[in-house]
């Protein structure tokens, strides 16, 4: 449970942000705790505290304290080193009803319903990395039982997993989604990591805490980005490939000054071939500002794939072809794993974007030539 408390308050100590202090209000009764006063704090793992206000505890575990903290950001209350979480805005008030001896598993938050509900997935949290700590440690001392346990844990994962996708879905833009990052893969899910932290910049954008996890997604972002060969911006790889005759080639530099749709195709390919009516419509309403298309044939059988450009009367001169169909040295080059798969390229042989189709592709033709 440390680890994870520690997710949602030691980004703050990284912040080098100005600062925009807010004031607060935090009242309610802790009963049965303890100690005799409670602290608004930020969390930094182990017993590491910074306090901002503090508060006495009466003896029937009434407090109120009124102040100013740093930023609107994520804070905790602090009973001795147990603690609550909180989502700080300015102006916020907020009660908090709990049983001191335990205040994470016992408390009732008013007046916070985003700090509630983060709370609350905290605890399913929780509950799942002891189940999944527990049984990494019985197959490290039993390895003869690594299946068995491994079956039993595989409806454990897809129960957390069914209840952080509900909760995803019912908080929705929410600063209470900043504990789903500890729970995302982003190397393998980059998508659900970075919907999750735009999320959290739209709505608590003003957080320190925020502002650094988006510092952290923008460079995985541009170092995933410099890893992939497609990404905007981009050169176009070139190549040099056969066309129709079989005998004479072309290279994808021949079409610079360009707008460029690098497509994809076969004539087998039942989409590319529903696709290819939009295509040819573009090229007719954009030929004359410099917008071409060059076809890239998965085809092994060369009279059906003249026949397919004949028949769906793709009249653009650049279409080529290896007929090695999924063997195709282009395809490879450009790391094609299904089609139709399009890359559409600048003037300057520059890539814009990737698998444009559609209504999309025709949108972005429409920004690029202004009709």
């Amino acid at each position: 449970m440390r680890k994870l408390l520690t997710l949602l308050t030691v980004i703050s100590s990284l912040s080098v942000f100005a600062q925009k202090p807010i004031t607060v209000t935090i009242s309610g009764n802790i009963f049965n705790a303890s100690v005799d006063s409670v602290s608004l704090s930020q969390y930094y793992g182990g017993t590491n505290y910074i306090d901002y206000l503090k508060a006495p505890l009466s003896k029937k575990g009434d407090f109120k304290m009124t102040g100013m903290v740093h930023d609107a950001d994520y804070y905790v209350l602090r009973v001795g080193n147990t603690h609550i979480n909180l989502i700080l805005r300015d102006k916020a008030d907020i009660k908090l009803y709990g049983d001191g001896a335990n205040i994470f598993a016992f408390c009732n938050i008013v007046g916070s319903e985003e700090s509630a509900h983060m709370n609350d997935f905290i605890k399913t949290l929780t509950v799942w990395n002891a189940k999944r700590d527990s049984a990494v440690n019985l197959i490290n001392q039993n390895p003869s039982r690594q299946q068995e346990i491994s079956n039993s844990m595989s409806t454990e994962y897809y129960t957390f997993q069914s209840n952080m996708q509900t909760f995803i879905a019912q908080n929705q833009n929410s600063p209470a989604l900043l504990p789903v990052i500890s729970t995302i893969d982003a190397e393998n899910d980059f998508a659900t990591y970075e919907s999750i932290v735009n999320q959290l910049v739209a709505s608590f954008g003003d957080s320190p805490s925020i502002k650094e996890l988006n510092k952290a997604y923008l460079q995985k972002k541009a170092a995933k980005e410099a890893a992939n060969l497609l990404a905007p911006g981009k050169e176009a790889p070139d190549f040099t490939e056969l066309k129709t005759d079989g005998k004479t080639t072309m290279k994808l530099s021949d079409l610079r000054g360009q707008v460029v749709l690098l497509d994809f195709w076969a004539s087998w390919c039942g989409p590319c071939r529903k696709e290819n009516p939009n295509v040819t419509r573009l090229y007719d309403v954009y030929k004359k500002d410099g917008f071409t298309v060059m076809s890239v044939s998965l085809d092994r059988d060369k009279a059906a794939w003249l026949a397919a450009i004949e028949k769906d009367k793709l009249v653009w001169p650049n279409h080529v072809s290896d007929l090695q169909q999924w063997q195709s040295k282009v395809a490879a080059q450009y790391g094609v794993k299904g089609i139709p798969f399009t890359v559409l390229i600048d003037k300057d042989g520059k890539i814009i974007r990737t698998n444009l189709r559609g209504a999309e592709l025709e949108a972005e033709l429409k920004r690029i030539f202004g009709h």
